[in-house]
This record gives C-alpha cells, structure tokens and sequence, in this order.
C-alpha cells in the first residue's frame, strides 16, 4: 500500500523560484518510497491552456513525470488558478485527472479529497463564476482565443479577483461551516483534505456517532505544507523554503 501525499496552493509562476525549487526537492525527497501523490489544485498561479508551453511548464512536466516512475502515481484536482490543464499537459506529466472531490481509500479509512472551493458557498460572486468557467462551453470558447488573448483576460480576471478578495470579510472566503458539515454528512469520510483558503489547521467534526478530521492545506510562500498519511498515520505537515 502507497503512502498518500497530498498538496495543494503553490500558486507557481516561474521556473527559477524557491517555490519551484521546493516542489522538485520535495518530489525528490519522496521518489523511492512508494507514494501517491495528490494535486490539489492552484499547482500554477495561472494556466491558459496545454498549448502555451513555458520553461515553468516544461520542467515541472519533466519532474511530475520522472517521479511517476516505477511505483509512484500522481493524481490532479483542478484548482481555480489552474482549471485549465488538461489532457495534453497530464500526458506529458504522467498524471491523472480526477473530479473534485475524489474519495481514495487508505486501509479501512475513507478519505475526501478536494481544492475546496466549492464549498466557499458565502462568497456568491465566486461561486457565480466558479460555476461560469467550469463549464465547457466558457472554456471551448476561450481555449479558441489566441494566446495573447487568453493572457490577457487571465490577467484581467486575476487583477479582479484579487480586488475583490480584498474587499471581502475573511469569513467570506472561507468555507461556510454549513456546507462543510453538509458535504461531510452525505460522505461521511474518515479524513477530508483540501486547500484554496489559505488557512491551514486540522478541524475536528463531530457528527452523530462519527468523528471526522479535516485537514486544510496551507499555500507555499516562506513555508510549505503537506498532508501525509502512512503506517503511522496522518500528519499535517509545515516546512522551509529557503529563499
């Protein structure tokens, strides 16, 4: 049985940063265990598309896929930086796209694995354009757009978002408790993982006769985080990135 890692919120934007770097040193602390390794969105601060091939791109291709050798696995959740990478990119990354959530298994845990965003309920404009741009229609008709284009308005909706977000009380961006408790109800998984918020902590909820843990991921900046399960059991775990 593979270990299980999970991360989420890198928010990658050059080849050349320590976030990059840490990433590529992290897959390569992990390589020679038997891990499975779960994305869980917001891998890129932006993607335009497959077709826009980057030195960023190329080379966290070539790491994905070196460490999806022998009996390693990766396994990707969109984000909403990064909803746009698809089967091109997973090719040459040696990955596989799963749905949000996806419920994996480790012993006789079950465990949810999400980006998060949906559950941002609260935030009525967010999920208005969640619900936009994840339809095949917003995203046939900008994937025809020249790149130049696509740049742009990515750009534009990123300037957008963050005005936005910093108009907006905390406890808007957060995940409404409600929905959480909801989702965790009708699933009823053992462990839920997931990043998007920025706010990393282990909750606790209680419902009925069972406890469920969940474990929000933290994004990458002076410190990165990952969420590990093995025969010692989950962890939540902080580290340096050296600048």
């Amino acid at each position: 049985m593979n270990n299980i890692l999970c991360i989420s919120d890198l928010h990658l934007d050059s080849v050349d940063s320590p976030l990059t770097e840490a990433l590529f040193n992290l897959l390569l602390e992990h390589k020679n265990v038997p891990t499975d390794l779960y994305l869980l969105g917001d891998l890129f601060e932006i993607w335009i598309g497959d077709d826009h091939e980057t030195d960023l791109a190329n080379a966290v291709a070539e790491h994905l896929s070196d460490f999806a050798k022998d009996h390693n696995n990766i396994f990707f959740i969109h984000g909403n930086r990064d909803f746009l990478v698809g089967d091109a990119f997973a090719q040459r990354g040696n990955f596989k796209l799963c749905c949000d959530p996806t419920y994996i298994t480790f012993g006789d845990m079950k465990i949810a694995l999400s980006h998060g965003d949906f559950l941002c309920t609260s935030d009525v404009d967010y999920i208005n354009f969640r619900n936009s741009v994840r339809t095949s229609k917003w995203q046939v008709n900008f994937l025809q757009k020249s790149l130049g284009e696509r740049k742009t308005i990515a750009s534009e909706m990123r300037q957008q978002s963050k005005v936005s977000s910093f108009q907006k009380d905390s406890v808007i961006t957060d995940v409404n408790v409600d929905a959480v408790l909801d989702f965790l109800s009708m699933e009823q998984p053992d462990i839920f993982v997931h990043g998007h918020t920025h706010r990393p902590k282990i909750h606790q909820h209680k419902l009925n006769d069972q406890t469920c843990d969940r474990y929000v991921l933290g994004d990458w900046g002076d410190t990165g985080w990952y969420f590990k399960i093995d025969k010692n059991g989950p962890e939540l775990i902080q580290f340096n990135i050296s600048s």
